[in-house]
C-alpha cells in the first residue's frame, strides 16, 4: 500500500470524504461552483417547464417532441464539438478557458432572463439560446474536467476531488430544483433565469483567487487535424478507456435522457403540475448524492471498475421502476435508485479515465468523455420525445432502462480482461502498489 493510500485510511471517516478540500485551490473551486449549480439546475427545470408552458394548445404527443428539441439543441454542440474542443484545451491555459466559459454562460443567462421577464420570449429563441449554451459547454466541460486535476496536488486525492465535484452538483440538484420550484411557482421562470446569471460571479471570483502553479504538461501543438487524430488513437486504442466511453455513451443515449419527459410524467401520467415536477429532480439528486458520498468515502481507485459495471444495471431497474409506476410515491421512490446508479457511473468513470491518462493528452480525452455523457444525451433526447408520441413517455422510460442493463451486462462480462491492463498503469504511476496484482477487485 502507498503512503498516501495508508494516510487516506487513516483518516477519520469525516475528513477521508472532504480531504481534498485541504487543498486551496479546489475548496475555493467547491464553494463557488457550489453556488453557480445551484442557478443551473434552477435553470434546468425553468427551462424545461417554459418550453413545455410554450407548446401549451399543441397535442401532449407533440409537446413531447418539442421537449426533446429543446433539450437537443442545449447538448448536440457537446457531440460535434467536444473533441475538437479538446484540442484547445491540450493547447491552452485551463483556467483561463475556464473563466472565459463561466463568463459567456452568465451573459446567456441574464439574455434568457431579459427575454422572459420581457414576455416575448418565443419557443425558438428558448431553442437558439439552448443552442448557444451547448456552444459553450463543449469547450467548457472538458476544460473544467481537465483542470481538476491542477487543484489537486496529490493524484491518489484525484478520486476524492471528483466524487466531491459530483456531490456539489448532485446536492446543488436536490436545491437548485426546489429553490426553482417555489420561484416557477412563485414568480415564473425569468426569476430562475436571472439567479442563475447572478450565480455564476461566485465561480469567477473562486477561479481568479486561485494560485495555480504551472502544470509542466507538454502542450500540444502542430496541426490540429493531426492533435485530433492523435487524441481519438490514444483513447480508443486501450480497451479499458474504450469500452468505458462505449458504455457511457450508451446509457446516456438511452438512460440519461429522462429528463426530458419528467414534465410529461408529472403533468399527464401523475395528474400534478410543476411542484411535483421539481420534487422528481430533487428525488434524484437525493439518490446521486448518496452515491458522490459513497465514491468520496473510497480510500482509492480500487474496484471503482467493478461499480462502473454495476451502477447502469441500477440506474435501468429504477428507469423501468418510473416506466411502470402510476404513483407519485413509487414514483418517487424510483428516482433517488435512477441517481444513484448514474451518478456512481459517472463519477467512477470519470476517475477512471482521468488516472489512466496522460496529462498532455487530458483536454482531448475528457472530451471524449464529454461527448459520451452530455454529447449522446440530446439524441437520446430527441429520440425520447419521439419514441413518447409513438409509445408514450412510461414506455419509452422503461425500454430506455432495459437498454441500460443491458450495457451492464456486457460491459460486466470484459471486467476481468479489462482489470488485467489497467493494473500496470497504475502501478506504474504510483497510483496502486504492486502488491495488488492479482486480486480480484483490482483496480
Amino acid at each position: 500500500m502507498s503512503e498516501s493510500q495508508s494516510a487516506a485510511k487513516g483518516l477519520p471517516g469525516f475528513r477521508r470524504i472532504f480531504r481534498s478540500l485541504y487543498y486551496r485551490n479546489f475548496r475555493l473551486f467547491f464553494i463557488g461552483h457550489g453556488v453557480s449549480v445551484i442557478g443551473t439546475w434552477m435553470q434546468m427545470i425553468a427551462a424545461g417547464w417554459l418550453a413545455y408552458d410554450l407548446t401549451a394548445g399543441e397535442p401532449e404527443g407533440v409537446r413531447a417532441v418539442w421537449l426533446g428539441v429543446v433539450a437537443f439543441a442545449g447538448r448536440i454542440p457537446t457531440f460535434l464539438l467536444a473533441p475538437l474542443a479538446g484540442v484547445f484545451v491540450d493547447r491552452w491555459d485551463r483556467r483561463r478557458l475556464v473563466i472565459t466559459t463561466q463568463i459567456l454562460s452568465m451573459i446567456q443567462a441574464a439574455l434568457l432572463a431579459a427575454l422572459t421577464l420581457a414576455h416575448v420570449i418565443t419557443l425558438w429563441q428558448l431553442i437558439v439560446l439552448s443552442f448557444i449554451l451547448g456552444l459553450i459547454n463543449a469547450f467548457d466541460v472538458p476544460a473544467r474536467q481537465s483542470f481538476v486535476i491542477e487543484m489537486v496536488d496529490k493524484p491518489v486525492d484525484l478520486h476524492n476531488a471528483i466524487a466531491l465535484n459530483s456531490m456539489i452538483v448532485n446536492g446543488a440538484r436536490m436545491i437548485g430544483p426546489a429553490i426553482g420550484g417555489i420561484l416557477l411557482k412563485a414568480l415564473g421562470a425569468g426569476f430562475c433565469f436571472l439567479t442563475n446569471a447572478a450565480s455564476y460571479v461566485a465561480v469567477i471570483a473562486a477561479l481568479l483567487a486561485m494560485q495555480v502553479r504551472p502544470s509542466g504538461r507538454r502542450s500540444a501543438a502542430g496541426n490540429i487535424l493531426a492533435n485530433l487524430h492523435e487524441g481519438l488513437r490514444y483513447a480508443f486504442g486501450f480497451a479499458p478507456v474504450r469500452n468505458i466511453l462505449l458504455l457511457l455513451a450508451l446509457v446516456s443515449l438511452s438512460g440519461a435522457s429522462y429528463p426530458v419527459l419528467l414534465p410529461v410524467f408529472a403533468q399527464q401520467v401523475l395528474h400534478q403540475g410543476s411542484g411535483l415536477y421539481a420534487l422528481l429532480f430533487a428525488a434524484t439528486g437525493v439518490g446521486a448524492l448518496a452515491g458522490a458520498m459513497f465514491l468520496a468515502m473510497r480510500e482509492s481507485v480500487r474496484g471503482l471498475s467493478f461499480w462502473i459495471a454495476v451502477a447502469p444495471a441500477i440506474m435501468g431497474l429504477g428507469l423501468i421502476g418510473l416506466g411502470l409506476s402510476r404513483l407519485v410515491w413509487v414514483s418517487l421512490l424510483a428516482m433517488p435508485v435512477i441517481g444513484f446508479g448514474m451518478m456512481v457511473q459517472m463519477a467512477s468513470s470519470n476517475t477512471l479515465i482521468q488516472t489512466l491518462v496522460e496529462d498532455h493528452m487530458r483536454g482531448r480525452v475528457m472530451s471524449l468523455y464529454a461527448m459520451a455523457f452530455m454529447g449522446m444525451v440530446p439524441l437520446g433526447g430527441l429520440l425520447a420525445g419521439l419514441m413518447a408520441r409513438w409509445i408514450g413517455a412510461p414506455a419509452t422510460v422503461a425500454v430506455n432502462g432495459l437498454w441500460c442493463v443491458v450495457g451492464s451486462t456486457l460491459f460486466f462480462n470484459q471486467l476481468k480482461a479489462l482489470r488485467r491492463q489497467i493494473h500496470p498503469v497504475y502501478v506504474k504511476k504510483g497510483i496502486l502498489a504492486d502488491e495488488f496484482a492479482g486480486l480480484p477487485n483490482t483496480p
